[in-house]
């Protein structure tokens, strides 16, 4: 049953109800039309309520029922001083719109924070920890990651944020040519993943309005759900990092996997372009790693045997410096 449906349904309902109603005392096609109008007053109230999140409405009715118990404790005491029953009545009312008041604006300001409300609720024994990875765009983007879940490498529940998949699919809508071709590319990575058999796979509603940045509610929503994340992007991985988060790099994870080299250590690489340094020439392994040959700008184009001379290794990957070997 899809939404239109149980819009036009309760709108029948609400009137053949009105009908029954006023066919009692008088005309029941006034009953009908007020019936109807009740219901188009609820349908619009909803429409304006879909922008609330379950975990804010839970936080409201949590911050309600906490505001109701303290006014009702607050409301005994006062009932032992010597009141007027009428002024007591007025003051228990007063009360109660107070602290439900105090009580859900509490609990809304704070509901990132309530890992007891009923969607957050983890029903696991204590020795039992969970693994729960969060995809951020760039990671989807990238494209490796379907790789890594065929080998089985990543384990636990992957999830994917509802706000991430509105990102996508705005840079797929993107006007730009290769912005949108990298969107259209990662809306396709992700159905591929999806349909990848022994993953647990699905995808989270959760957003932070108050918000605006990806990587900023990537950070609260881990923290929420006490997840990893996963990605490539080198400054969500040190904000995450600095904030307690534990990140996944898939950068760092290739760059571990990278085979070692040793200073004399021959190897044969076909040079592709000039270096930046006189009479360089570079060229590149298997793995994309960059092998810099010294004196070698002659043979561009040509597979020659160099012997490792050192190796550079920066945030940005792995570097071989290289001579030809005679």
């Amino acid at each position: 049953m899809n939404l239109l449906l149980a819009r036009i349904l309760f709108t029948l309902g609400s009137m053949v109800i009105g009908y029954q109603a006023e066919a009692l005392g008088g005309s029941g096609f006034i009953g009908m039309l007020i019936g109807g109008l009740a219901a188009l007053v609820m349908i619009i109230l909803e429409v304006g309520l879909r922008k609330v999140s379950v975990s804010g409405l839970s936080s409201a009715v949590f911050g309600l029922i906490l505001g109701l118990i303290m006014a009702k404790l607050v409301g005994d005491a006062f009932s032992l001083v010597p009141i007027d029953p009428g002024t007591l009545s007025r003051v228990r009312v007063g009360l109660t719109l107070v602290f439900c008041y105090l009580g859900m604006v509490m609990a809304l300001r704070g509901k990132d924070e309530f890992n007891i409300i009923i969607p957050y609720v983890r029903l696991r024994r204590q020795d039992q920890a969970e693994n729960v990875v969060l995809l951020d765009t760039s990671v989807i983007i990238d494209g490796r990651i379907v790789d890594i879940c065929k080998t089985g490498f990543l384990g636990g529940k992957i999830i994917i944020p509802k706000f991430v998949l509105r990102e996508l699919q705005q840079i797929a809508d993107s006007n730009d040519p290769i912005k949108r071709q990298r969107g259209r590319r990662g809306l396709e990575i992700l159905n591929t993943i999806q349909k990848e058999p022994g993953l647990d796979i699905s995808i989270n509603e959760q957003d932070f309005p108050e918000t605006s940045e990806v990587d900023a509610k990537l950070v609260k929503l881990a923290k929420l759900i006490e997840a990893n994340i996963l990605t490539v992007d080198f400054n969500l991985n040190r904000v995450a990092s600095i904030q307690g988060i534990k990140v996944l790099n898939i950068n760092e994870l290739a760059n571990a996997l990278k085979p070692v080299v040793f200073p004399g250590e021959v190897m044969h690489i076909k040079l592709i372009k000039e270096g930046k340094e006189n009479n360089q020439a570079i060229g590149y392994l298997d793995d994309g790693t960059m092998v810099v040959v010294e004196e070698a700008r002659r043979l561009i184009g040509q597979d020659v045997k160099v012997a490792v001379t050192s190796v550079l290794q920066t945030q940005a990957g792995r570097m071989i410096f290289t001579k030809i070997e005679k």
